[in-house]
């Protein structure tokens, strides 16, 4: 074969319907996350992981074939519409947010048709989220932990740990859309029980720091659920730990850190499936039909550990009953 024929063979074939997609579909960006968060980023890592888990789970790996665009606001939750929107303008493919219903309202003011992936404590139904659990609608879907509701089963389990229990501190923060409901039920669960409450409010580091340097008179503390309690655990754990104060949290972050103990549903385990959820979404699923996800299993961890420092003689049964006990 001659020189030219040769070249104008390699030209031909360049353009031809078997070469050319492959050389489109190499040319094609690659599709971008965006990532909106109410809390912090060093306290979420694990969460973060599991999240990039999930994706992986559906041929999603971070740098490979999916980009991800993070935000955190820190505990400041008048910064999440800004940030939602640097997102929305940056061009992403699907919004994911977590951090607090706070953060899913903010992302769908924002998203507009962008699909949205939320994990979140509180009823996504009552929060405007989406028409109901089974069939979404919209454009949103994810994970809901209803952690509201667990605040009565978290001040039944405080008093199972400390039987002497009459007054309980309660950590909440009035910035949460959810504050109200969560103050509620604490109430109502603690009339029940019996008991008295006293509300200490929270929504910034400064406040946080006065509330802890000036806890109330009271023999037991529930902390609410909250994504700026779990960037703050460290500094609640440790006044906790000041006063003699026998706590119960949210989530095993908080025992696994020093913290008496915590009932509530693995946040690990909804990161990873909000991550399927968005790899699912890449690849062409509507939100609308992705039914909202719910917690199959709840989890009681208790640090027997830090029992002993508080000298507390923890009942044998609900030793037995827990999940895991940290020693």
């Amino acid at each position: 074969m001659k020189r030219r024929e040769f070249i104008a063979g390699l030209g031909s074939a360049a353009t031809s319907p078997l070469v050319w997609p492959l050389a489109a579909r190499a040319q094609q960006p690659m599709p971008v996350i965006g990532f909106l968060h109410g809390g912090s980023q060093a306290p979420y890592a694990q969460m973060v992981s599991a999240f990039r888990k999930g994706l992986s789970e559906t041929g999603f790996d971070e740098g490979r074939n999916v980009a991800i665009e993070y935000r955190w606001a820190d505990g400041n939750y008048d910064r999440l519409p800004g940030l939602a929107e640097e997102l929305v303008n940056r061009g992403i493919a699907v919004l994911f947010t977590s951090g607090g219903s706070v953060s899913a309202l903010a992302a769908k003011d924002a998203a507009r048709n962008i699909p949205l992936v939320f994990v979140m404590g509180s009823d996504p139904v009552k929060a405007g989220l989406v028409s109901s659990l089974s069939r979404p609608g919209g454009n949103a879907t994810g994970v809901t932990l209803f952690t509201v509701e667990l605040e009565a089963k978290r001040l039944e389990l405080l008093r199972q740990l400390l039987p002497s229990l009459t007054v309980v501190a309660a950590l909440i923060n009035p910035s949460n859309p959810n504050a109200e409901d969560v103050t509620s039920y604490l109430q109502s669960a603690a009339r029940a029980l019996g008991l008295e409450t006293r509300l200490l409010q929270a929504a910034t580091e400064a406040q946080l720091d006065t509330v802890l340097g000036n806890l109330p008179m009271a023999n037991g503390m529930l902390v609410g659920n909250d994504p700026f309690f779990v960037s703050q655990r460290a500094k609640i754990i440790a006044a906790a730990a000041r006063h003699s104060l026998p706590a119960i949290y949210q989530s095993r972050e908080f025992p696994s850190a020093g913290g008496l103990a915590s009932y509530g549903s693995s946040l690990a385990e909804m990161y990873r499936m909000s991550g399927t959820y968005v790899g699912q979404v890449l690849k062409g699923a509507k939100p609308s039909d992705l039914p909202v996800q719910q917690p199959t299993k709840f989890e009681l961890v208790i640090n027997l550990k830090t029992a002993k420092a508080l000298g507390l003689q923890l009942p044998t049964a609900l030793l037995a009953s827990a999940d895991e006990v940290i020693e």
